[in-house]
């Protein structure tokens, strides 16, 4: 995009419906060739930065994680120039020293979604992005420091398991998931982050820990209440972070994000059906 509205998104999870501080705001509500996103987006100014704002859930939190149309929301972004997104995540623990009200930035995935399109690609395109390290290190860094200047009690790495829900685990996957070695659990960071890669979009979380999932003998098993509860506090440290966050781009992208589809795409493009090269052009124009 020759004139991007905003190199950075925020992508709001429970609790973060919008950011504070934004100035001269407008709202766009853009048609992609996989739907409409979960709600408008709001673009405005944080510290001379423009910024992209996108809850996730829609506002008022009426999409439950297996409905959130996590392709429509990508490329809606990359549509408008983005380049980096921060994405919030309500997590449960299954550590005692993370404990609720902590941060946690994540650096793995592990992905237990089941029902749910997880790329751009299929359907006469095929492509295979490199995924061992699912976020990107640079952003990762960034909102690392920027916690820690924030005054979170923040992890500064750790493996996210994304269940599909929209139920909380049973007691006996809780104990699973600690057996794997795993941090922390939430619904909502893949695909998002499998199509940002794709998308050629650097993408890192920050994970707002709200509980301890159901694997505690001593505390209650998770409920909305608790995750409630505790976000209030979360969430203004997240948005905090994002001030904190947004000021320190450079604007050169040194990372693999930035080149992810150079050598992924497989099919020939001159096979390419027409119909697949126009839906799919937003991604790969680039490269087809």
């Amino acid at each position: 995009m020759r004139n991007p509205q905003a190199k950075i998104a925020v992508i709001g999870g429970s609790g973060l419906y919008e950011i504070n501080g934004l100035t001269n705001i407008h709202e766009v509500n853009p048609d992609t060739p996989f739907g409409k996103p979960s709600d408008v987006i709001v673009i405005g100014t944080l510290d001379g930065v423009r910024v992209a704002f996108l809850p996730r859930h829609g506002r008022g939190h009426r999409i439950p994680p297996g409905e959130i149309p996590f392709r429509a929301n990508i490329c809606a972004l990359k549509m408008m120039g983005v380049e980096h997104i921060i994405a919030i995540n309500s997590v449960g623990s299954f550590k005692e020293e993370i404990a609720p009200g902590h941060l946690l930035i994540p650096d793995q995935f592990i992905d237990k979604t089941t029902q749910r399109v997880n790329t751009f690609f299929g359907d006469g395109v095929a492509a295979h992005i490199q995924f061992a390290d699912p976020v990107c290190p640079d952003l990762v860094g960034l909102l690392y420091t920027a916690a820690q200047e924030a005054g979170a009690q923040v992890h500064p790495k750790g493996t996210y398991v994304v269940m599909e829900g929209p139920a909380f685990s049973t007691r006996a996957e809780s104990h699973l998931h600690r057996s794997w070695g795993a941090d922390v659990i939430g619904m909502t960071a893949l695909p998002e982050a499998k199509l940002a890669r794709e998308a050629e979009i650097c993408y890192a979380v920050i994970a707002c820990v709200t509980d301890y999932d159901a694997w505690h003998e001593t505390i209650e098993a998770v409920s909305v209440d608790m995750i409630l509860a505790v976000m209030r506090g979360n969430i203004d440290l997240a948005k905090r972070i994002i001030k904190l966050t947004v000021g320190r781009f450079d604007g050169e992208r040194k990372c693999v994000c930035a080149d992810a589809l150079r050598t992924a795409i497989i099919t020939d493009p001159g096979i390419i059906p027409a119909a697949r090269r126009a839906e799919l052009a937003p991604i790969i124009g680039r490269y087809v």
